[in-house]
């Protein structure tokens, strides 16, 4: 991690002990699953690459964790929240303003469960009823290719589960293998940030490859709504989200899904 990435996450962490009444009692210690409790279990995965660029803030992006969220809350779900370093995990889109972002923050659950997350090498994949790879543009370096997350995917998505992923999430579904062997997004409907979107923001130049392209050229059917505005994709229990506009939108499509596997 950088000098910036570590001031960055320093500075959150302090944050989060003086508003967190509790303190380590919060942390996560999922010791349940849906099978034992009879309560859905999401695990949502955020990055922990803290920079893209000279500096810029990468991480997650923070309403495209809080929205879905709350439509979890909402549904009684139980969520967990992890990343491929666990610990605090740096974050851009930090707003109070959005009373979503806002309620997650002031919920001191939620607000220890992002202070603590998980590390990916720590989850057992067969606690959870699905799982969300949410956006922002630290995704671009430690979502490809992290064989911990494949695997994470594969056995949930195996074992009946819903694979959800926003905006650059899924940068984590590129090269996930069934035991098959075959390709969880070879001719699926999905989609994600798109090119165009890219180019809009400037940030073409900053990260490592084009989402769009590297996902049809994984063979993926890349389906897409004008610049910034709200789609996902529902293709059975593939699930994605183009941009942020989309993050409520694809929590309720995520939550719809997981309520159908009941049967």
């Amino acid at each position: 991690m950088t000098t910036f990435g570590k001031l960055l996450c320093t500075a959150f962490a302090f944050l989060l002990m003086a508003l967190t009444p509790s303190g380590p009692a919060l942390a996560q210690t999922p010791a349940a699953t849906s099978e034992t409790t009879g309560t859905k279990r999401i695990l949502v995965v955020v990055s922990s690459h803290d920079t893209k660029g000279e500096g810029q803030v990468a991480g997650f992006w923070f309403p495209e964790l809080t929205h879905p969220v709350e439509v979890y809350h909402q549904a009684g779900f139980e969520v967990d929240i992890a990343s491929p370093r666990g610990g605090l995990p740096p974050f851009d889109g930090f707003d109070l303003k959005d009373p979503v972002s806002q309620w997650f923050w002031t919920n001191p659950a939620y607000r220890g469960k992002l202070g603590d997350t998980l590390k990916l090498s720590d989850v057992d994949p067969a606690r959870y009823d699905a799982i969300q790879l949410t956006g922002g543009h630290g995704p671009m370096w430690d979502f490809a290719d992290n064989p911990e997350l494949q695997r994470i995917v594969a056995e949930i998505y195996q074992a009946g589960g819903v694979v959800g992923a926003v905006c650059h999430g899924p940068a984590g579904l590129l090269n996930v293998r069934l035991s098959s062997g075959e390709s969880l997004i070879a001719g699926r409907k999905l989609t994600g940030f798109t090119n165009e979107e890219e180019v809009a923001r400037e940030y073409d130049r900053l990260v490592p490859f084009e989402l769009e392209t590297a996902l049809r050229d994984n063979g993926a059917i890349f389906e897409e709504a004008p610049i910034f505005e709200n789609r996902v994709v529902v293709d059975g229990r593939l699930i994605t989200g183009q941009n942020p506009a989309s993050a409520h939108a694809f929590g309720q499509a995520v939550t719809a899904a997981v309520a159908g596997t009941e049967s």
